[in-house]
Protein backbone atom coordinates (compact mmCIF):
# COMPACT_ATOMS: atom_id res chain seq x y z
CA UNK A 1 0.00 0.00 0.00
CA UNK A 2 0.86 3.43 -0.64
CA UNK A 3 0.26 6.05 1.63
CA UNK A 4 0.76 9.92 1.13
CA UNK A 5 0.31 12.84 3.45
CA UNK A 6 0.00 16.36 1.71
CA UNK A 7 -1.54 20.08 2.81
CA UNK A 8 0.47 22.91 3.50
CA UNK A 9 3.60 23.57 5.49
CA UNK A 10 2.66 23.50 9.46
CA UNK A 11 -0.43 21.18 8.96
CA UNK A 12 1.26 18.45 10.68
CA UNK A 13 2.08 16.03 8.09
CA UNK A 14 5.14 14.53 9.57
CA UNK A 15 3.36 14.00 13.32
CA UNK A 16 0.75 12.07 11.62
CA UNK A 17 3.14 9.91 9.07
CA UNK A 18 5.12 8.90 12.01
CA UNK A 19 1.82 7.85 14.34
CA UNK A 20 1.07 6.04 11.14
CA UNK A 21 3.97 4.32 10.72
CA UNK A 22 4.11 3.19 14.72
CA UNK A 23 0.76 2.12 14.43
CA UNK A 24 1.57 -0.08 11.35
CA UNK A 25 4.68 -2.16 13.11
CA UNK A 26 2.89 -2.41 15.88
CA UNK A 27 0.47 -4.31 13.78
CA UNK A 28 3.75 -6.31 12.34
CA UNK A 29 3.64 -4.54 9.06
CA UNK A 30 6.82 -3.76 6.91
CA UNK A 31 6.50 0.15 6.58
CA UNK A 32 9.14 2.34 4.63
CA UNK A 33 9.01 5.90 5.58
CA UNK A 34 10.42 8.08 3.22
CA UNK A 35 9.43 11.96 1.86
CA UNK A 36 9.82 14.25 -1.43
CA UNK A 37 12.02 16.27 -1.97
CA UNK A 38 15.17 14.17 -0.10
CA UNK A 39 14.32 10.61 -0.03
CA UNK A 40 17.31 9.61 -2.09
CA UNK A 41 21.16 10.43 -2.05
CA UNK A 42 19.99 12.44 -5.12
CA UNK A 43 17.30 14.05 -4.13
CA UNK A 44 18.92 15.53 -0.62
CA UNK A 45 20.68 17.37 -3.84
CA UNK A 46 17.54 18.09 -5.39
CA UNK A 47 16.01 19.28 -1.74
CA UNK A 48 19.08 21.58 -1.42
CA UNK A 49 18.48 23.19 -4.95
CA UNK A 50 14.77 23.89 -4.39
CA UNK A 51 14.16 24.73 -1.12
CA UNK A 52 17.29 26.18 0.06
CA UNK A 53 19.43 27.51 -2.95
CA UNK A 54 19.93 30.97 -2.18
CA UNK A 55 20.03 32.23 -5.81
CA UNK A 56 16.99 32.61 -8.43
CA UNK A 57 15.45 29.29 -10.11
CA UNK A 58 12.99 29.64 -12.52
CA UNK A 59 9.32 28.28 -11.97
CA UNK A 60 9.86 25.82 -14.51
CA UNK A 61 13.18 24.41 -13.50
CA UNK A 62 11.76 23.96 -10.44
CA UNK A 63 9.13 22.01 -11.24
CA UNK A 64 11.61 19.84 -13.51
CA UNK A 65 14.10 19.21 -10.79
CA UNK A 66 10.80 17.89 -8.52
CA UNK A 67 10.00 15.92 -11.10
CA UNK A 68 13.51 14.25 -11.52
CA UNK A 69 13.80 13.89 -8.24
CA UNK A 70 10.41 11.93 -8.14
CA UNK A 71 11.24 9.59 -11.09
CA UNK A 72 14.09 8.21 -9.35
CA UNK A 73 12.73 7.75 -5.84
CA UNK A 74 9.82 5.96 -7.47
CA UNK A 75 12.19 3.96 -9.44
CA UNK A 76 14.70 3.16 -6.43
CA UNK A 77 12.71 3.56 -2.70
CA UNK A 78 9.01 3.43 -3.90
CA UNK A 79 8.38 0.51 -6.28
CA UNK A 80 10.49 -2.20 -4.49
CA UNK A 81 8.91 -1.61 -1.07
CA UNK A 82 5.58 -1.96 -2.69
CA UNK A 83 6.90 -5.16 -4.48
CA UNK A 84 8.19 -6.50 -1.01
CA UNK A 85 4.80 -6.20 -0.04
CA UNK A 86 5.77 -3.25 2.57
CA UNK A 87 3.49 -0.17 3.19
CA UNK A 88 5.00 2.93 2.18
CA UNK A 89 4.21 6.02 4.05
CA UNK A 90 5.45 9.15 2.46
CA UNK A 91 5.59 12.97 3.14
CA UNK A 92 4.65 14.58 -0.08
CA UNK A 93 4.05 13.49 -3.61
CA UNK A 94 2.75 14.38 -7.15
CA UNK A 95 0.10 16.35 -5.58
CA UNK A 96 2.08 18.81 -3.98
CA UNK A 97 3.77 19.61 -7.07
CA UNK A 98 0.45 20.16 -8.61
CA UNK A 99 -0.26 22.33 -5.70
CA UNK A 100 2.70 24.31 -5.74
CA UNK A 101 4.27 24.89 -9.07
CA UNK A 102 0.98 24.35 -10.81
CA UNK A 103 -1.22 26.78 -8.99
CA UNK A 104 1.02 28.37 -6.96
CA UNK A 105 3.56 29.37 -9.28
CA UNK A 106 0.88 29.25 -12.39
CA UNK A 107 2.54 27.17 -14.55
CA UNK A 108 -1.05 24.93 -14.89
CA UNK A 109 -1.96 22.15 -12.96
CA UNK A 110 -2.89 19.82 -16.06
CA UNK A 111 0.69 20.14 -17.54
CA UNK A 112 2.48 19.35 -13.84
CA UNK A 113 0.56 16.66 -13.11
CA UNK A 114 1.29 15.23 -16.60
CA UNK A 115 4.81 16.05 -16.03
CA UNK A 116 5.13 13.70 -12.80
CA UNK A 117 3.13 10.98 -14.30
CA UNK A 118 5.56 10.46 -17.33
CA UNK A 119 8.08 10.45 -14.26
CA UNK A 120 6.55 8.23 -12.12
CA UNK A 121 4.97 5.64 -14.91
CA UNK A 122 1.77 6.94 -13.57
CA UNK A 123 2.05 5.59 -10.04
CA UNK A 124 -0.76 7.07 -7.69
CA UNK A 125 -1.14 6.56 -3.85
CA UNK A 126 -3.71 4.32 -2.84
CA UNK A 127 -4.69 7.26 -0.55
CA UNK A 128 -3.58 10.54 0.04
CA UNK A 129 -4.24 11.95 3.31
CA UNK A 130 -5.08 16.08 3.05
CA UNK A 131 -4.23 18.20 6.30
CA UNK A 132 -6.32 21.09 5.31
CA UNK A 133 -5.57 23.99 7.32
CA UNK A 134 -5.66 27.81 6.48
CA UNK A 135 -2.55 29.67 5.46
CA UNK A 136 -2.92 31.97 8.75
CA UNK A 137 -2.82 29.30 10.65
CA UNK A 138 -0.18 27.40 8.77
CA UNK A 139 2.13 30.61 9.34
CA UNK A 140 1.59 31.32 12.74
CA UNK A 141 2.37 27.55 13.65
CA UNK A 142 5.66 28.38 11.33
CA UNK A 143 6.69 31.51 13.01
CA UNK A 144 6.32 29.49 16.36
CA UNK A 145 9.18 27.03 15.14
CA UNK A 146 11.14 29.70 15.01
CA UNK A 147 13.13 28.18 12.10
CA UNK A 148 14.38 29.93 9.07
CA UNK A 149 11.52 29.48 6.29
CA UNK A 150 13.23 27.24 2.97
CA UNK A 151 12.01 28.83 -0.61
CA UNK A 152 8.30 27.85 -0.71
CA UNK A 153 7.38 28.77 3.03
CA UNK A 154 8.60 32.37 2.37
CA UNK A 155 6.30 32.80 -0.29
CA UNK A 156 3.17 35.42 -0.11
CA UNK A 157 -0.08 34.98 1.27
CA UNK A 158 -1.83 34.87 -1.93
CA UNK A 159 0.64 31.66 -3.19
CA UNK A 160 -0.43 30.05 -0.51
CA UNK A 161 -4.10 30.38 -0.35
CA UNK A 162 -3.62 29.31 -4.68
CA UNK A 163 -2.00 26.09 -2.96
CA UNK A 164 -4.93 25.57 -0.85
CA UNK A 165 -7.12 25.98 -3.52
CA UNK A 166 -5.84 23.40 -5.67
CA UNK A 167 -5.14 20.95 -2.82
CA UNK A 168 -8.80 20.92 -2.38
CA UNK A 169 -9.49 21.28 -5.93
CA UNK A 170 -7.81 17.73 -6.21
CA UNK A 171 -9.01 16.16 -3.51
CA UNK A 172 -12.93 17.01 -5.02
CA UNK A 173 -11.66 15.28 -7.99
CA UNK A 174 -10.76 12.17 -7.13
CA UNK A 175 -12.67 11.46 -3.31
CA UNK A 176 -12.35 8.29 -3.63
CA UNK A 177 -8.41 8.31 -2.67
CA UNK A 178 -8.37 11.10 -0.68
CA UNK A 179 -9.20 11.81 3.09
CA UNK A 180 -9.50 15.19 3.70
CA UNK A 181 -8.90 16.27 7.45
CA UNK A 182 -9.20 19.71 9.47
CA UNK A 183 -5.35 19.89 10.64
CA UNK A 184 -6.45 22.33 13.69
CA UNK A 185 -8.14 18.54 14.85
CA UNK A 186 -6.23 17.89 17.72
CA UNK A 187 -3.16 14.97 16.41
CA UNK A 188 -4.89 12.42 18.65
CA UNK A 189 -8.55 12.86 16.25
CA UNK A 190 -6.72 12.69 12.88
CA UNK A 191 -4.23 10.02 13.97
CA UNK A 192 -7.44 7.77 14.24
CA UNK A 193 -9.34 8.99 11.52
CA UNK A 194 -5.97 7.73 9.30
CA UNK A 195 -5.82 4.35 11.16
CA UNK A 196 -9.70 3.84 10.36
CA UNK A 197 -8.98 4.29 7.03
CA UNK A 198 -5.78 2.66 6.43
CA UNK A 199 -7.25 -0.13 8.27
CA UNK A 200 -10.28 -0.28 5.79
CA UNK A 201 -8.06 -0.79 3.18
CA UNK A 202 -6.00 -3.43 4.14
CA UNK A 203 -9.07 -5.05 5.35
CA UNK A 204 -10.34 -5.13 1.81
CA UNK A 205 -7.17 -6.59 0.32
CA UNK A 206 -7.16 -9.41 2.97
CA UNK A 207 -10.97 -10.30 2.75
Amino acid sequence: MFVTFEGGDGSGKTTQASRLEEWLTGRGRGVVRTREPGGTEVGVLIRDIVLHHRGDVSPRAEALLYAADRAHHVQTVVHPALERGDVVIQDRYLDSSVAYQGAGRVLGPREVRDLSLWATEGLLPDLTVLLDLDPASARARLDADDKPFDRLEAEQDDFHARVRREFLALADAEPGRFLVLDATASPDEIAAAVRARVAALLDARTS
